[in-house]
């Protein structure tokens, strides 16, 4: 029997509508609409598509989009002064500076220059420290991981009791990912490149969340049949017989763990699509905060 594919596309399309209505509504109860800033720093070419799919997400759902765009040599007092004068514009109710950052730039020191406010990437070490704390609620969660509990509510998931295993521990994903599985009830293992015998957590997981970049690493006999998986890896495939000589993979391999699955997304088409749907949702939270 195969997987039940979780689709993010569908899913992603259904935030975005419910973000659209509630800016419309907005606007005309306030006559105000939601704006988002977001800093672009040097010319990285992923990087620039990313920001150009915020922008074209917030056009699509009615939200304001400022970009700034900075050179590769900016120092980081520059860069703090850029963040915070869209601190104190008040027409700019969410901040997202893209990353990575020039290897010169303090990441860290930038991201806590954002007012916690106006954080909707989610990555202000206090919105990390609420998230990461028992009875605390962060302003904003980031936003892939705050996708893929969204896709895990829409496929109907009971986290409260289950096994759970993020594997890989990453700022962005694996580490939030693992606090809000917790905050869930989940009874989560975060695996790594340490981990003695992963196949055995693997094993006993009634939900894997794959966020380590190594492609079609998880096979199907690793995985407990009927398990539930959320792939968050996209990495690049040879592949001749498509015309730009690669295609998109995930961290799990697809074709394995479809028939022992009970649920997977696909790659691409699953998480992706979400982390957009959701940046859009955290901006107009911060805009309804102010009303």
């Amino acid at each position: 029997m195969s997987a039940k594919i979780i689709d993010g596309k569908e899913i992603s399309a259904k935030v975005r509508g419910e973000v659209k209505e509630a800016v419309a509504e907005m606007k005309a109860k306030h006559g105000y609409t939601p704006g988002l800033a977001t800093v672009l720093v040097g010319d990285n070419t992923a990087s620039a598509t990313y920001v150009r799919a915020k922008h074209k997400a917030c056009e699509e759902v009615g939200v304001r989009s400022i970009g700034r765009v900075l050179g590769e040599d900016i120092s980081q007092e520059e860069l703090q002064q850029v963040v915070q004068e869209l601190n104190d514009d008040p027409e700019v109710d969410g901040i997202l500076v893209q990353l990575p950052l020039p290897k010169h730039i303090d990441e860290e020191a930038i991201l806590g220059t954002i007012d916690l406010g106006k954080d909707v990437d989610g990555f202000h070490p206090l919105n990390i420290g609420r998230l990461s704390m028992k009875g605390r609620k962060p302003l904003f969660i980031p936003c892939t991981p705050y996708g893929c509990m969204r896709l895990l509510d829409e496929a109907g998931v009971d986290l409260n009791g289950a096994e759970a295993v993020v594997v890989g521990r990453s700022n962005i994903v694996g580490l939030p990912m693992a606090f809000l599985l917790n905050n869930a009830n989940a009874t989560v293992t975060i695996v790594h490149s340490r981990t003695k015998d992963m196949d055995a957590h693997l094993k006993r997981a009634d939900v894997i969340i794959a966020a380590v970049g190594i492609s079609e690493m998880i096979k199907g006999n690793q995985i407990k049949p009927g398990a539930v998986i959320i792939d968050v890896g996209i990495n690049r495939k040879d592949d001749e017989t498509r015309k730009r000589g690669y295609r998109l993979v995930g961290d799990v391999d697809y074709d394995d763990c479809l028939p022992v699955a009970g649920a997977i997304t696909p790659v691409p088409g699953g998480v992706g699509p979400m982390t957009i749907a959701m940046l859009m949702k955290n901006t107009l939270h911060a805009a309804e905060r102010k009303f």
